[in-house]
């Protein structure tokens, strides 16, 4: 039988530290035996491709 995974506010504290900021992403908690063990922050950056077209044509428009 599972047992019940032991939260105390420095873990508490060390979750809410890995997500504060994240914008995207994940956080990845490991549990051995009732315990976490390790915290995981996967960031991602997102970037909108029209700004990203718009930003290599203006460039080039300009030097005609």
């Amino acid at each position: 039988m599972a047992k019940p995974v032991e939260l105390d506010e420095a873990w508490l504290d060390r979750i809410a530290d890995q997500v504060n900021g994240l914008e995207y992403g994940s956080v990845l908690i490991t549990v051995h035996d009732g315990r976490i063990v390790q915290i995981d922050r996967t960031e991602r950056k997102r970037f909108d491709p029209t700004l990203s077209r718009q930003q290599t044509i203006t460039p080039a428009a300009s030097q005609s």
